[in-house]
């Protein structure tokens, strides 16, 4: 009893004594928990600036960030709020001669709770081993049906395939066909249906092509997959490929266009019982069935009479309900044999012709061929030699033959057709590399007018379907005896008769087993020379150049040099030289070129520009972009480049010399030197120190520039806009209105600790940016606004504005001060406001009405945010009309993160639950909508939507 007694007790002083004990010592702890606290927060400060630094540089290289550190920033953030509200409390207690002991203890005990909170959150950021994940954009096919039709000769074939994707013991399916029947629109079609059925959960693209190359086709499925390969082998990368997609559940492989046996262990592609899905297309049923080993084979066949005459209508338009004109059309449209790419190409080349040339196409394509070649329909055939012949004059034809002979190039674009045409001389008229440039967008454009061309991934890049191809090629050979050779294991045969190249005007050598070019070629007509041998290592006899001086472009692209053939200079009309992604020794020798007006070292491991690269006065481009180990230009070899329009130094280390001293005395080029070329038009160039900057650096001139300025940006391998500027600027630096009033058309701009900018369209463009397409601006203290129309500037500024992001902009207040006219930020897609303090609303709700194509908003740890939208002088609030006029019928995302002081999404409708319901009903938020408010404030504006 006793034992009990004393336990009884015990328990008695506990609850009695711990109370009192417990707040007398938070408050005898109170100055040291305070203490603590301020060391934490320090601690958690440049922590979480750490770990901002990081998703801010994922974010530039486009990947997404893991949740869990979106979750931490936003915690660190409202910790590191709660701390400041305490920490200001403390003047209160600490100034006054009799303290309040409660307010003292009610202070402590939330620095503890604080102190131990933060301390928690640090542990964590600990384990943050990464902060984001690669993402790969959709190809667009898989969400176009584009150029797609729906036969319905050909339903019954698609439903067949699709149920044979379905079956849980088939692996590996074939399509085949003649060529231009359609199997690739109708695999990518069975892709689209197979994806949206939830079928598979990715799907990848490879086009095999007649002649396989095994790297390509991993490199194509690697895109796709977001995986980057380290291994220089077949075999490593396989390996790696195979394991990648072995972590795929449901994936589903196309390979496109198979003429022979692919090894696909080889390619690195799983098969069988836990392998990916695999969906083959052929002109022959019996590669895909005794080679490829597929277990169902489906036929693509021709289209029927009244399907191709149905899509020849179509395309030719009214016209062809001319009398006159409709019997021809029908004999035409039989003569394709129901072939989609033989209508399609007839049709765009007869669309606008006179009625005597659509009598004499019919003649042509009734009779006999002349020529043929290898696997392509004579249908085919014809009609696409025909489309050619219908081209207007040499200089479009020309084009053509040349957009297919770079076929070794994975995504040609209109800047290689520059370089390959200025050196041929096929642009006729024109004086300047731009004038030389819009030539040729407007030659591809026709092309791809004429469907003998095809969109690429972006505006400037093209493709070449592979049957109009093989037909461009035999014409080249035929017509202007030239040679091109993909993926062989010997020398053609070709490069050993005499008589074949005395007449030879072209050579284009792909992926070819070479290990010696013959000594002394002997081609007096020769023009363009291209060759990339399979393996990079070839032997190239001093004498090779010899007797080649006709030579206009020479392309050496991935060869290993440790130096250049000495007859190299007795080439005295070579125009183009291409040395791209090459490991290069000596290249003094390239300084004897006089007559050279392009020079690209692309990619290659050059690692300082000699100074004889200077004696090349006509030189009109330099490419030295993504050149790694590029770390000094000799000095005066820029400046004395007096002709250059165009020069590309993006994605480089280069280490410039500072102004001030003479040049007599640098030995490495300063970007001063940039000032002496008054014909300098189109600029890349990347400046990782601001310090090395020089005054006026940019000039009027300038039509296209891609310009990165600080040591934060990720240089991209494609970029979608021509004029773009990026800036970081140290403390050191300001930014000089100067800079920037000299650019001009700038399209896409990017902002990041620039200091002295508090008004941005009135500080850097006061015509409003009238071309800006995405702005982004980050970790700017001075900024208050981005427009402000009192400022006697534009009142319809950002009118073409797609993208909008503002993050940490610690003081900003408004992002328009006023009102504007209804075209401005018309055209936005795409809004993010993250950690801006001070920002009350995003836009007024009369801006907000004018935002039809809004696709997402995203708003996040902006603590004094109350509404998205919010009515302003210029609103008239009363009209009951004009409110019903809001749509977001575009919006797909909405994210609201971390706004504790968020009441409503638009003021004007606060009080009406309603209409706030209807006001984001409009929209169709399929994607993603994330809130993380208190319920009852969901509620208000979305009534638990």
């Amino acid at each position: 009893m006793a034992e009990i007694a004393v336990a009884i007790a015990a328990k008695v002083a506990e609850y009695l004594v711990h109370p009192l004990i417990h707040p007398f010592t938070y408050c005898c702890n109170y100055k040291s928990n305070l203490e603590k606290l301020k060391n934490e927060v320090q601690k958690l400060r440049d922590a979480k600036e750490s770990v901002q630094h990081k998703v801010d540089d994922a974010k530039r290289s486009g990947e997404d960030i893991e949740q869990r550190v979106e979750n931490w920033l936003i915690t660190a953030e409202q910790i590191l709020d709660a701390a400041a509200r305490i920490i200001e409390r403390t003047e209160d207690t600490t100034n006054r001669l009799c303290p309040n002991l409660n307010t003292r203890y009610q202070v402590s005990k939330k620095a503890a709770r604080e102190v131990k909170a933060a301390a928690e959150l640090l542990q964590q950021e600990g384990r943050f081993d990464k902060v984001s994940y690669r993402t790969v954009p959709e190809d667009i096919w898989l969400t176009s049906i584009k150029g797609y039709e729906a036969f319905e000769s050909r339903m019954s074939t698609l439903n067949d395939v699709i149920n044979a994707l379905k079956n849980p013991d088939v692996h590996m399916i074939g399509v085949y066909g003649i060529g231009g029947v359609g199997k690739t629109m109708l695999v990518k079609e069975v892709a689209r249906q197979a994806r949206n059925d939830k079928l598979f959960d990715e799907v990848v693209y490879a086009d095999v092509s007649q002649t396989p190359d095994i790297k390509k086709i991993q490199g194509q499925i690697a895109d796709k997959l977001g995986l980057k390969f380290y291994e220089e082998s077949e075999s490593g990368r396989a390996r790696k490929l195979c394991e990648r997609l072995r972590k795929e559940k449901k994936i589903l492989v196309i390979l496109d266009n198979i003429w022979t046996n692919l090894d696909l262990e080889n390619v690195g592609i799983p098969f069988g019982d836990r392998g990916c899905g695999v969906l083959m297309t052929a002109r022959s049923q019996d590669v895909l069935s005794s080679k490829m080993d597929c277990q169902n084979n489906f036929l693509v066949g021709a289209l029927n009479e009244s399907e191709a005459w149905d899509l020849f209508k179509k395309l030719v338009g009214d016209k062809i309900e001319n009398n006159d004109l409709k019997a021809v059309a029908v004999d035409i449209a039989k003569a394709c044999g129901g072939l989609p790419i033989a209508i399609v190409t007839i049709a765009r080349a007869l669309r606008n012709k006179n009625t005597f040339e659509w009598k004499n196409a019919l003649r042509e394509l009734t009779r006999p061929s002349s020529s043929s070649f290898s696997g392509v329909p004579a249908e085919a055939y014809k009609s696409i030699e025909l489309s050619y012949n219908h081209l207007e004059g040499e200089e479009l034809k020309s084009t053509f033959l040349l957009c297919c002979l770079m076929d070794f190039i994975e995504n040609p674009s209109v800047l290689y057709l520059l370089s390959y045409g200025m050196g041929l001389g096929l642009f006729k008229g024109t004086h300047t590399m731009e004038e030389a440039r819009d030539r040729a967008l407007t030659l591809v454009d026709k092309l791809k007018n004429s469907c003998l061309l095809l969109d690429g991934p972006e505006s400037e890049y093209f493709s070449v379907h592979d049957v109009v191809r093989d037909v461009a090629i035999s014409i080249a050979s035929r017509d202007q005896h030239s040679i091109a050779v993909n993926n062989i294991e010997a020398p053609p045969r070709e490069l050993l008769d005499r008589d074949t190249l005395k007449n030879c005007t072209a050579i284009s050598l792909h992926n070819c087993k070479i290990g010696e070019l013959v000594d002394g070629l002997e081609c007096p007509r020769l023009k363009f020379f291209h060759i990339s041998p399979r393996e990079g290592f070839i032997k190239i006899p001093d004498n090779f150049f010899t007797r080649l001086t006709e030579l206009r472009v020479l392309d050496f692209t991935e060869m290993h040099l440790l130096s250049l053939p000495s007859s190299l200079h007795l080439l005295v009309n070579l125009q183009t030289l291409c040395l791209d992604n090459g490991v290069l020794g000596d290249v003094a020798v390239i300084g004897e070129l006089k007559q050279l007006e392009i020079l690209s070292f692309q990619g290659s491991n050059i690692e300082q520009l000699p100074r004889e690269i200077g004696q090349l006065t006509r030189l009109r481009s330099l490419n030295l972009s993504s050149c790694y180990q590029l770390k000094a230009i000799s000095s005066n070899v820029i400046s004395n480049l007096s002709q250059l329009e165009e020069l590309y130094l993006g994605d480089t280390f280069i280490q410039w010399e500072t102004e001030g001293q003479s040049s007599s005395e640098r030995s490495r080029a300063s970007l001063h030197e940039l000032k002496h070329l008054s014909s300098l038009n189109t600029l890349e160039i990347q400046v990782r120190d601001p310090k090395v900057l020089p005054k006026g650096l940019l000039s009027q001139k300038l039509k296209r520039y891609k310009v990165f300025i600080g040591d934060e940006w990720n240089w991209p391998d494609r970029y979608e806009n021509q004029r773009i500027l990026k800036l970081k600027l140290n403390a050191s630096i300001c930014l000089k209105d100067e800079f920037f009033m000299q650019l001009k058309g700038l399209e896409e701009l990017w902002l990041d600790e620039v200091q002295g900018v508090e008004n941005v369209v009135y500080e850097l463009d006061r015509e409003g940016f009238p071309s800006l397409k995405h702005l982004h601006i980050q970790n700017n203290p001075y900024l208050l606004c981005i427009n402000d129309s009192t400022e006697l500037v534009p009142l319809d500024a950002f009118p073409l504005l797609e993208s909008l992001s503002l993050s940490n902009l610690m003081n900003l207040e408004k992002i328009s001060c006023s009102q504007l006219r209804a075209e401005s930020f018309i055209r936005l897609r795409n809004l993010k406001v993250e950690s801006c303090e001070k920002l009350t609303h995003i836009f007024s709700f009369s801006i907000s009405r004018g935002l039809p194509q809004l696709q997402t908003i995203e708003v996040i740890a902006c603590k004094s945010m109350k509404q998205i939208f919010v009515v302003g002088r210029e609103d008239d609030i009363n009209n009951t009309e004009v409110v019903d006029k809001i749509e977001f019928s575009q919006l797909r995302k909405l994210t609201l993160k971390s706004l504790p002081q968020l009441r409503s999404f638009c003021s004007v409708v606060k009080n009406s639950l309603q209409r706030q319901q209807e006001l984001l009903a409009s929209g169709t938020l399929s994607t993603e909508v994330i809130l993380d408010h208190e319920p009852d404030t969901n509620k208000q504006f979305f009534n638990e939507k």
